[in-house]
This record gives C-alpha cells, sequence and structure tokens, in this order.
C-alpha cells in the first residue's frame, strides 16, 4: 500500500520519517515487520486501533527535522531554545532527553504512537502489536541512556498523560487483606514523574515516597529498573517500595500483580527492567515517614600534586568509613584528573548542627595543609526543611532573596564559621512556556541532561568489605590510579550498605542484583556532548572524540573493576556495552527472571536492549535468531 497516501488521509503526512536502518541480520526464522513490508497493518487497521483508542493513535513527528530541512528559519531557532527544556522533550511523543550513544543508537521515532489514557488504551495497544508483528516500545519518561524507549518503525505506547495520584492512609494490596497490615501508601499513573509525585506526597501530603533524584524522570521506569534517589540509604530502593502494580501483559490482559496475586510477575517487575514483562499502567507505592530536615554539603577541594591526591583520597576513605558510613548520608564524591574532590550529599534527618559536626574532623584535616589544599568555589554545609525540598515554589521565592537567616528561618547554612545569607544562582529552572503548570521546575544542575549524545557511561557497585582496616588503602590505591584515566563519581545512596534492617529486606525481594545489599556505593564514570543531534549537519556528535573518551572511562573502571572481578552494575545507569549483563545486573536472580519472562511473554513481544530475554534478538530488537 501506498502509505504515504495513508497518512494523508490520516491528516499527518507531513509527520513522516521513514528512515529506515540497516537489518542487522541477513537471515533468520522471525522478523518483526516494517512500514515498508506488504505485512505493515493497513489503513483501515490503524482506523480500527484508532477508534479503539478514543482517537488517541498518532503518528508521530520528529522535531528535530526542522534543523535540517530550515536550519536558519524562525521555527529551528525557536525549537533550540524549547530543546534545553526537559518539559517540552517530554511532551513530545518523537524525543527522547537523551539522544543517542556513540556506536550503539541513536533517537528516532516511532512510527504510531498510542497516548495512552488508561489501561484498555494500553492493552489495544498491545492487542495489535501482537497480531500484527510489530516492534512495540513503551516510554514514559524517555530518559532511558540504553534508547530502550526509543525505536524507529514500532509502535509505542507512550503513558505521558497517565499521572493520576491518589493518596491512601491504609492500603491493602488486592487478596492480601489475610496476611499485610494497612500502608500509607499513593497510586499513580504509569506516567507520573518524580516532581508530580514528590509534590503530592510531600510538599501537599508531608510524606515521602521513594522516587529519583532527577524531578522529570519517571517512577514507572526507575522502579522497574531496581530505582535509587537521594535518600535511598534510609529508605531503600523505589522497586522495594513497590506494593501493587496493574500491568498489561503480552496477551493483552490487565493483570493485578502484588505479593498475593500473581506474585511472580510482581517480584519481577520489582527491578527487573522496565518494558520486558508488560506495560505498567498503574503503581502503588508504600510511604514513609518525613524528618524535619535534610541536610547538604557542598565543597570541593583541589590537592596541589599527585602525593597530596594520593592522601586526600586515602583520608576521605577513611573519614567516610568513621563518619558517614550509615543511612543519613547519598549522594556524591566525585574524584577527577585534575586532583580534585568534589564533595555533594544529602543527609536525612540532619539538621545543619549535625551536619557540620560531621563533615568537622575531615575539613580539620584538610586545613592542617593549606600549602597541599586549597578550597573552590563557596562551601556550604547546612539544612534544608524536608517539607519545602520540592516544594517548587518555596525555593522560586527564596533565591536570590536571602536563604540561609540566622535563627532557624528557613534554612540553615554555615561556611566554615560564617553565615551565608544569599545564594546568586538560581536552584532551579522553570518551564518557561505560557501554559506550563507552576510547578514544572527541574534541578539546574540536570539541564545539561537534555540533548545529551552519551560517549561512555559504566557503573559498578563497591562491596562494603572495601571499607575494612585491611582493605581502605588498596581502595584508595584503585580510585587514584582510575583518576589518571578518567573520573568517577561515587553515589553512596545507590549501595544500600548501612541502610536500616526494613530498608535491606525490602530491597532483597526485589529482582535487583542482590549485589546492591552490601555495596556501600555505586561508581559511576561517563561522558557525553550536549547539545549533539546525530544527522543535523553542523550539530552532529563528534564520534572519535566520543570513542576516545569512552575508551579512557572504560580505562578508569577498570582499575576499579580489578577490586571486584565478580561485579554488579546497575541496570538504568550502566554500559550499552555491558559484557555479561545477565550477571551484572541481576547477579542469581537472573534464572528466575528468565523462567517469569517465558511465562508472561513466550514470544518476546517485550524486547529493551539488554532486557532479560534480550539474547536470542538481534540489537534493534527485530530479528529474532
Amino acid at each position: 500500500m501506498n502509505r504515504r497516501a495513508f497518512l494523508k488521509t490520516m491528516g499527518s503526512a507531513a509527520l513522516l520519517m521513514p528512515v529506515l536502518p540497516r537489518r542487522l541480520w541477513a537471515a533468520s526464522s522471525f522478523t518483526r515487520c516494517r512500514p515498508s513490508d506488504p505485512s505493515w497493518p493497513s489503513k483501515s487497521a490503524w482506523k480500527q486501533l484508532n477508534e479503539a483508542v478514543g482517537g488517541n493513535l498518532i503518528p508521530v513527528d520528529f522535531p528535530l527535522s526542522i534543523l535540517k530541512t530550515d536550519p536558519n528559519g524562525s521555527q529551528a531557532k525557536q525549537l533550540k531554545k524549547l530543546l534545553k527544556n526537559p518539559y517540552y522533550i517530554g511532551d513530545q511523543a518523537g524525543l527522547t532527553e537523551t539522544l543517542g550513544w556513540v556506536d550503539a543508537w541513536t533517537t528516532k521515532p516511532s512510527a504510531y504512537a498510542v497516548a495512552a489514557r488508561n489501561a484498555n488504551d494500553i492493552a489495544e495497544a498491545v492487542n495489535f502489536a501482537r497480531k500484527n508483528n510489530l516492534r512495540l516500545v513503551v516510554k514514559g519518561g524517555g530518559h532511558s541512556y540504553q534508547g530502550t524507549s526509543n525505536a524507529p518503525d514500532s509502535l509505542l505506547v507512550w503513558t505521558r498523560h497517565m499521572h493520576d495520584i491518589e493518596m491512601h492512609t491504609a492500603f491493602v494490596p488486592h487478596g492480601c487483606e489475610q496476611t499485610i497490615k494497612p500502608l500509607p501508601a499513593v497510586t499513580m499513573g504509569a506516567g507520573t514523574i518524580d516532581i508530580q509525585g514528590y509534590d503530592a506526597v510531600t510538599t501537599k501530603g508531608g510524606k515521602y515516597v521513594q522516587g529519583g533524584g532527577c524531578l522529570t524522570v519517571g517512577f514507572a521506569g526507575l522502579l522497574q529498573g531496581g530505582g535509587f534517589g537521594s535518600l535511598s540509604k534510609h529508605y531503600g530502593t523505589a522497586a522495594g517500595s513497590l506494593l501493587e502494580a496493574e500491568v498489561i501483559t503480552a496477551d493483552g490482559k490487565i493483570q493485578i500483580a502484588n505479593a498475593c496475586t500473581n506474585p511472580d510477575l510482581f517480584w519481577a517487575l520489582k527491578g527487573g527492567g522496565g518494558g520486558t514483562f508488560g506495560v505498567m499502567s498503574k503503581m502503588t507505592l508504600r510511604l514513609h515517614d518525613l524528618p524535619e530536615f535534610f541536610g547538604t554539603v557542598n565543597f570541593k577541594i583541589k590537592a596541589d600534586s599527585d602525593d597530596s591526591y594520593r592522601r586526600l583520597i586515602r583520608e576521605f576513605v577513611s573519614f567516610y568509613r568513621e563518619n558517614l558510613f550509615n543511612d543519613h548520608w547519598g549522594e556524591q564524591a566525585r574524584f577527577s584528573p585534575s586532583n580534585t574532590l568534589e564533595i555533594s550529599m544529602l543527609a536525612h534527618g540532619v539538621d545543619s548542627g549535625q551536619a557540620k559536626k560531621a563533615f568537622q574532623p575531615f575539613l580539620d584535616w584538610v586545613k592542617q595543609s593549606p600549602h597541599a589544599y586549597s578550597f573552590e568555589g563557596r562551601t556550604t554545609i547546612g539544612a534544608i526543611p524536608a517539607r519545602h525540598f520540592w516544594d517548587m515554589q518555596w525555593w522560586k521565592g527564596h533565591w536570590p532573596e536571602v536563604v540561609f537567616p540566622r535563627n532557624g528561618n528557613p534554612l540553615h547554612a554555615l561556611l566554615d564559621d560564617t553565615l551565608i545569607h544569599v545564594i546568586k544562582e538560581p536552584v532551579v529552572d522553570f518551564d518557561p512556556r505560557p501554559d506550563a503548570p507552576a510547578d514544572d521546575a527541574w534541578w539546574t544542575g540536570n539541564t545539561g541532561e537534555c540533548g545529551w549524545f552519551i560517549w561512555g557511561y559504566e557503573s559498578m557497585w563497591l562491596p562494603d568489605s572495601l571499607l575494612n582496616d585491611a582493605s581502605q588503602q588498596r581502595l584508595a590505591d584503585a580510585m587514584f590510579a582510575a583518576t589518571r584515566h578518567f573520573g568517577f563519581e561515587m553515589h553512596f545512596n545507590k549501595g544500600l550498605a548501612g541502610a536500616p534492617p526494613e530498608a535491606i529486606a525490602w530491597a532483597k525481594d526485589t529482582a535487583t542484583n542482590p549485589a546492591v545489599l552490601s555495596a556501600f556505593a555505586l561508581v559511576i564514570s561517563g561522558d557525553g556532548q550536549q547539545p549533539a543531534y546525530p544527522g543535523i549537519p553542523g550539530h552532529e556528535p563528534s564520534i572519535a572524540d566520543g570513542r576516545e573518551a569512552a575508551k579512557r572511562i572504560h580505562q578508569c573502571m577498570d582499575q576499579l573493576r580489578a577490586l571486584v572481578p565478580d561485579y554488579g552494575a546497575y541496570f538504568n545507569e550502566s554500559n550499552y556495552f555491558e559484557e555479561g549483563f545477565q550477571k551484572a545486573y541481576w547477579g542469581s536472580n537472573y534464572p528466575r527472571l528468565a523462567e517469569i519472562k517465558k511465562k508472561y511473554d513466550p514470544d518476546g513481544l517485550f524486547f529493551v536492549h539488554n532486557g532479560v530475554g534480550s539474547e536470542g534478538w538481534s540489537r534493534d530488537g527485530f530479528t529474532k535468531a
């Protein structure tokens, strides 16, 4: 059939982008259907699907096309501004926040999308894809580094508009009335992003729900991949907080999954990887009590020589073990080839005095060698009222005015022994579009992820045994050696060693690699180019620079992998080319996950790169061996 004529009839010919990548395998026993194939669904078939989903089937536009067809026009200039706005990106069915990975993937739009409003819409899309042998993709937040929420020539299940939120004072999972006591919980639609959840639960509700750190990340993808936030050292993983899910499986059935109903599917959804076992339409997560304050510490130290830097790293390892290795402290320490250590940490239930006391021994040690070490930029140690942490209007109202006043209003902060009174730079950016909700904002530090093209990105968990007295020197030496190749970050909130027993127990009952339970931190090394638009002349990513950076990132991580040969990696933030991904992501849990995959999706309708059951498919998910 003439696909262009069909889409014109649908009112969408101008939105076509028939980019058909070369197939990876020449011969196979099974290949999914593409628009150029005779078996592609007919015009009447697409029309029936559109009617079944209430008119919410849409041809997918690729907004970046204007940068190629009319690069100097007014639309292109406006688009360049919009591409710095993660909310605009999220509102486009044909865009993802990350635009690709060197030698791996580049973002390309689906042929059509079902802009789902409920589980029935999702079920119709799933049934249509299965019956017509289509590549199916699921996207909510669109933050996947590995491109799992994007595929050309596919049918997209787009859950962006499913963000209803309901609070419960006493929730009991379906069928668990005799085994589970009522719990405070929140039910969210699959398209809910972090700021929406935090606003409802914390700002308005005075409770805490475990989401992610970036405000535009989707809850559904986060928790299905395991899921960490800044305070996971205390509250555990997002996957561990899941109480119940509504999910549409490959047979098109709308299922309830919890500890009592479809418990195997429920377990797989908790860390087994998004878009793998079904399409989540709703999720209910446990709520947690909120402390009065979240402590915050930010500073940067420069060492004057390699030897001084070695000593700084060694001292920090010891200091962390003695003062910060507990459920209060999360977020990052960054180590760079320029011999700098940058601390950017957040703490649960810590006020400004307690935060200062915790870091005083390390700061005193640094000050003892003023010729070897210097502080760069502003040093802040303070506390933020927990209920206001995701209150975007509160942030907006407290900068650039006085934000750290004396006498307990509303923040406390210390620069060494001097009170800080003014933050000159904005903490958050707001969606500037005139019709945008007032609370649509993002942390300024996440702006660089808009239009990011990844050069390399790798992660691994470090076991707490490396903090033992006998191992600290070996750890510090490996850390220094790693910085000779590239920089890396230690995310202490993404390792659960030191967490409370209940957080450990919840995480233990998930599909996430058990290595997370005894890890004190997740190490991440990565780099990319921003902005970079593949296929757009004058804006394309530098492949040569990307390959060189990927090489150095790998060499950096090799120094640390030598400490943990049987390492684990975090599914949501890891290497696209992860060798032995089954063991790295899920460890001893993989065989069980593989069996559950066969049970609920025997024909492999749901495919994501390096997902459970992906071994038998081509990289693009179209061809099965």
